[in-house]
Order: structure tokens, then C-alpha cells, then sequence
């Protein structure tokens, strides 16, 4: 049998990542990386994501423009909390890759100008 949580226990799921997200006193950040390089950081607002729907939060402030600090292949990502606390990760493919972040370019180049423009958590079913 498959484990399942109900939609609302979902969405305090969620929203509790968002809430952890939003801990400590800098800035939260989306790192895109090559391996252990990171290419591109996206700072986030405070809080990072709206309010849960159906298990679903959505990133707040986008788009989010910035210029990458390095050259390489992006295959993975990681949410920091306002403190720099590695809270939630995955991998990075190019779109229809299957990626947990799908982008439309993966080959960053040092200066390349780079915009976030949607971005969704979803907790487990």
C-alpha cells in the first residue's frame, strides 16, 4: 500500500517548508549548480512562496533577474533559508528532461544574464 496524505495535511506541508525557507535573518537563495559549482543565485523575497493551494506553493516575486557568477552544465539546485541553512534539493535537466527544475537553457556561461520566472513546491501525495 502507497502512503498518501490528505490535501489539507499537504498543504501545512508545505507551507512549512515555506516557513523554514523564511528562517533567519539574511536572504534566502536559489542556487543553480554544475556539480559543486554555483552557477546562478537567485536571491528570494521574504516570504519565499504564497500561501499553499492543494499541497502547492508557488514562488512569490517572480520574475527574479540575475547574471551567473560561473561557467558550466546546471544539473542540480538547493534552497537555502535566510541564514544559509540547505533546507530542500534536487536536479536541474533541460526542459522535458524530468528534471525537479526543468530549464530552457542547462549551459551557463560566466555573466550570462538569467531570469527565474516560476517556480513550484509540491509536497508529497
Amino acid at each position: 500500500m502507497t502512503l498518501t496524505h490528505v490535501t489539507a495535511l499537504r498543504s501545512t506541508l508545505a507551507d512549512a517548508v515555506d516557513a523554514a525557507i523564511n528562517t533567519g535573518a539574511g536572504t534566502a537563495t536559489l542556487k543553480i549548480r554544475a556539480s559543486t559549482t554555483d552557477l546562478i543565485v537567485f536571491n528570494l523575497q521574504n516570504p519565499a512562496f504564497g500561501a499553499a493551494s492543494s499541497g502547492v506553493i508557488t514562488l512569490a516575486g517572480v520574475p527574479i533577474s540575475t547574471t551567473a557568477a560561473a561557467t558550466g552544465t546546471a544539473d542540480n539546485f538547493q534552497i537555502l533559508d535566510r541564514d544559509g541553512t540547505l533546507l530542500v534539493s534536487g536536479s536541474v535537466t533541460a526542459t522535458g528532461g524530468g528534471g525537479d527544475i526543468e530549464a530552457t537553457n542547462t549551459s551557463i556561461a560566466t555573466s550570462q544574464d538569467a531570469d527565474l520566472t516560476s517556480l513550484t513546491y509540491t509536497a508529497p501525495t
